[in-house]
């Protein structure tokens, strides 16, 4: 029987997500990849144990993480109600709709029909009642916000989400839906949204509408799929993601072109006594905005050295303002 550490919230830090009354760990764990019916459950039981004993209480699936689409979900589910039904009330669990999931006009976007049912579906295959945050994953073009914030709504005045979320809006529809949001009285609390040294488009207005309107955000991709770790540091490594022809997300192409800034900025996280990875995790969290980093793990001890990045959190003047000048290629 699995038995969490009692000191599990000793070393951890928890933010609250904008102006809500909701706290997470500043560390989250993703279920994008290594969750799937591909990967062994035994690892898989093993990080979440290991995420638990840290102090990690915030859990990221939706619907079609895998792969197949849907196993994520089932086997964190399996892992939940093996291990973690005394537990269940110390754990943030979030899930997502929006990308395509099933057949058919129903399968995908942000139709009410969508979210309703990819909701039953999530809570179907997690074997629960209901979700802490239920996030809509993209913003559709060809549904009116109105549906889309009513649906989000519904979920949680049915008791099947406790808040709600969006996820990859840009500034302008996130403070559109969220008047809409504030007309129903729905509790929107966070938007979720790729953020890393890399990649700052958040920066360009978002971050700022998050601040005025008290909502928190959670960065995804904060390691740049493993651009800004020791990964790529010396080439792309053959068993590498990167090396893949058939990988959608990160190709050599990507990589290529940020190896030099990346040593240059590994340079620096040494002179900090970090990891790059460390680094760039407590770079995300230093906006106040920012309640928590998304990172994945395909093994316990990889989990284990990001949750480094909170021995040391706090920049300098002059350190940011070399991270800015590597990131402009000066």
């Amino acid at each position: 029987m699995y038995l969490a550490a009692q000191k599990r919230y000793d070393d951890m830090q928890y933010r609250y997500v904008g102006s809500s009354g909701l706290k997470v760990s500043s560390i989250a764990l993703g279920f994008w990849h290594n969750f799937g019916d591909v990967d062994a459950l035994s690892n898989q039981r093993d990080i979440v144990h290991t995420a638990f004993d840290n102090g990690i209480t915030y859990f990221d699936l939706a619907n079609n993480y895998g792969p197949p689409a849907g196993s994520a979900e089932t086997n964190f589910g399996r892992i939940l109600h093996e291990d973690f039904t005394a537990y269940r009330d110390e754990m943030v669990i979030a899930s997502k709709a929006g990308y395509y999931m099933w057949p058919g006009p129903y399968g995908e976007w942000g139709s009410k029909k969508n979210i309703i049912a990819s909701c039953n579906q999530s809570l179907k295959r997690l074997g629960l009642d209901y979700v802490d945050i239920f996030y809509h994953h993209r913003p559709d073009p060809n549904t009116p916000l109105e549906e889309t914030a009513q649906a989000l709504d519904l979920l949680v005045r049915q008791g099947k989400a406790l808040y709600i979320g969006i996820s990859n809006y840009s500034a302008e529809q996130t403070a559109a839906i969220a008047k809409i949001f504030k007309q129903l009285g729905t509790p929107f609390v966070i938007h979720q949204a790729r953020y890393n040294m890399l990649d700052r488009w958040v920066e360009d207005g978002l971050l700022d509408t998050l601040k005025d309107l008290g909502k928190g955000m959670v960065a995804f991709s904060p390691l740049a799929q493993g651009r800004l770790t020791d990964r790529y540091l010396h080439g792309i490594p053959k068993d590498s993601r990167a090396s893949r022809s058939s990988s959608p997300f990160l190709d050599k192409d990507k990589v290529e072109p940020t190896i030099k800034i990346a040593t240059r900025l590994n340079e620096l996280a040494q002179s900090r006594n970090q990891s790059l990875a460390e680094m760039a995790l407590a770079w995300d969290l230093k906006n106040e905005v920012v309640a928590s980093v998304i990172v994945g793990a395909s093994r316990s001890s990889q989990l284990e050295d990001n949750l480094k990045s909170l021995v040391k959190m706090d920049f300098s003047t002059d350190e940011l303002a070399e991270i800015d000048k590597i990131l402009n290629h000066e």
